[in-house]
């Protein structure tokens, strides 16, 4: 069976290790996959260039370009890989935002493997203090176990910890989708129901007025 993974990684340099964290975890449930016989995809979502057009959303409410194919990338994915760099002691507005932009039921019922980075191990809780509740309150089904990178877990001095969580990380989150996970019912939003409550075009020129 073919499973869809979705990367989403808020990393603002290139390259980040955001990035490279990111990369890491989809591997881990592309190979705990693979060790169950499926045959899975990987699509990575970039937010950094993604930034103006996340802004333009939140004025108007529209997503469009690249923007609406990140978003599509994302609520079509049987399972979601999310992680995001730690400034001041959470996730990142950029992460942030693109969760603001998503509907309601977007993450509904779907497994997300969280993870996050930072310079020092300190922020590790991030994980459980800002991480886990947004997802929560998403109704994402969250894997278990959250991976956490300090700057030094990159270098030659890793001890591997992190590829143990990693893989520990895929294997949950290989279980959780073969065993069909929380099925919830999607559907398209019609014309009609995109143009029921439109922002009054003297509102939008307000707003960018501040």
């Amino acid at each position: 069976m073919t499973f869809r993974i979705a990367v989403l990684s808020a990393g603002l340099s290139s390259p980040s290790t955001t990035r490279l964290l990111a990369d890491q975890l989809a591997a881990s449930v592309t190979g705990a996959l693979r060790d169950l016989g499926h045959d899975p995809t990987v699509q990575v979502v970039e937010l950094r260039p993604l930034a103006h057009a996340l802004a333009d959303n939140l004025l108007t409410g529209f997503a469009a370009g690249d923007l609406a194919d990140a978003i599509r990338v994302v609520e079509e994915s049987d399972v979601l890989v999310a992680v995001t760099p730690v400034f001041s002691a959470s996730y990142s507005g950029l992460f942030k935002t693109f969760f603001d932009v998503l509907t309601p039921e977007a993450l509904a019922g779907k497994p997300l493997l969280m993870g996050a980075t930072a310079g020092t191990a300190r922020h590790s809780l991030v994980l459980e203090h800002a991480l886990r509740p947004l997802f929560s309150y998403l109704k994402a089904s969250v894997i278990p176990t959250g991976v956490f990178a300090a700057s030094e877990d990159f270098g030659p001095a890793s001890d591997g910890s992190v590829q143990a969580r990693a893989d520990r990380a895929g294997r949950e989150a290989a279980a959780l989708l073969t065993a069909g996970g929380v099925k919830v019912e999607r559907r398209a939003r019609t014309v009609e129901e995109e143009f029921d409550a439109p922002t009054p075009f003297a509102e939008l020129l307000g707003r960018l007025g501040h």
